[in-house]
């Protein structure tokens, strides 16, 4: 491990270790609350204006503003405080430990070396005593591992911009949008009977794949056929099947799990009736199939769906994003298209703020037993967030 000395780091470094160092997963309790305190008192105690936004019990998002002249275009930075759990880590995933150029640990890709980034180029701007022309306003959110109910509330609390960033690691490109993320379980019923004489029941599991077999045949080659020149094409996953209870029982119950990442010429509707249409069809051939489709709670909104980010490649934000990587890079920054999901759906959708995702690591790095982030990415990041910025709010 290398032991670089605490005063020679540069001051993003040390507050991204310090973030990392705050466990804010979901089972810690009162989940962001600490990290989001930290980040209070961190930007008030260097000069910007900083609120509260009370989310649910104890967590909060916290909302810190660098104030303009009012003459210029107002910019959201928005990131996350929360992140996945350490599961089964093989870095310390509270240490923030220094190795080879990275920071490790649990949120340092995903991503409290992004909220670093963004606090250090706002304080980086006033230091310079510059007053930009539009406001830059920090958004540090809850929840956006789950249910997003973090910049859901941010958009319901009535923010308005002209812009917006999502911090997410973007490997020195930037998504111009995303699909949309639904999350169902199919349940289907059957009828328990011994192993000895499963011609008197109904066995849950058996129809099941009669279903994924259906899915597969009818509705996977309709999905590759949907293509979206941002996002790629329309896809499913079948991410979790679980039925009966032992190997003598004829299964009565029998589960399957779908992540469905859906096109803007989509929603959440059609989704939902593409499946039924299959079960009804099923029931139609099979009088003994029954099945029903739940949206699954954990991954449900409060009042919004995990829409798409629909790209604007001709807004103010998408332009300026391009030109400062293009002369950071010295070359054409890559255009991602085929991200996972992130809040830029709900700023974008509900919030009618052009959004692009672009940040400090490489989403390889996200999640994973070994997370980490360059050091030399947060430092990089700092001024491509400033040089965003003073070009975007001037």
């Amino acid at each position: 491990m290398d032991t670089d000395n605490y005063e020679n780091l540069s001051e993003v470094t040390k507050l991204t270790q310090e973030l990392i160092r705050i466990p804010s997963h979901k089972y810690v309790e009162n989940r962001e609350s600490n990290v989001a305190e930290y980040i209070y008192n961190y930007c008030s105690e260097n000069g910007l204006d900083v609120e509260f936004q009370n989310v649910e019990g104890k967590r909060r998002n916290v909302i810190a503003r660098l104030r303009g002249s009012g003459t210029g275009k107002n910019l959201i930075f928005n990131g996350h405080t929360d992140t996945v759990p350490p599961y089964e880590m093989t870095v310390e995933p509270f240490g923030a430990d220094i190795s080879d150029g990275y920071i490790l640990g649990r949120g340092a890709n995903d991503m409290k070396g992004a909220l670093a980034c963004m606090i250090t180029s706002m304080l980086n701007i006033k230091n310079k005593g510059k007053i930009l022309g539009g406001d830059i306003i920090l958004t540090a959110v809850v929840g956006e591992e789950e249910e997003s109910g973090g910049t859901e509330f941010v958009v319901k609390s009535g923010i308005k911009a002209d812009g917006a960033i999502v911090g997410e690691p973007s490997n020195y490109g930037y998504a111009l949008g995303h699909r949309g993320l639904e999350w169902l379980e199919i349940r289907i019923e059957g009828k328990v009977a011994h192993g000895g004489n499963p011609e008197l029941g109904i066995n849950a599991i058996s129809k099941a794949a009669k279903l994924i077999r259906k899915i597969e045949d009818e509705l996977m080659p309709k999905l590759k056929q949907r293509q979206n020149e941002w996002m790629g094409p329309s896809v499913m996953n079948f991410g979790l099947i679980k039925g009966g209870t032992q190997p003598s029982s004829v299964a009565d119950s029998c589960i399957i799990q779908i992540d469905r990442r859906y096109l803007p010429d989509e929603n959440v509707e059609s989704v939902i009736k593409e499946y039924q249409d299959i079960i009804d069809l099923l029931k139609k051939e099979d009088p003994e199939f029954k099945a029903e489709i739940i949206r699954m709670e954990s991954n449900m909104m409060e009042e919004f769906d995990h829409a798409p980010l629909i790209a604007q490649p001709d807004s103010h934000i998408a332009l300026t994003v391009y030109n400062v990587l293009k002369e950071f890079n010295g070359c054409e920054p890559n255009i991602e298209k085929r991200r996972g999901w992130t809040d830029a759906g709900v700023l974008s959708t509900y919030g009618k703020i052009p959004t692009v995702v672009t940040g400090p690591g490489d989403l390889k790095y996200s999640h994973g037993k070994d997370e980490k982030i360059p050091v030399k990415d947060l430092e990089n990041y700092v001024e491509i967030y400033t040089r965003i910025a003073e070009e975007f709010c001037q």
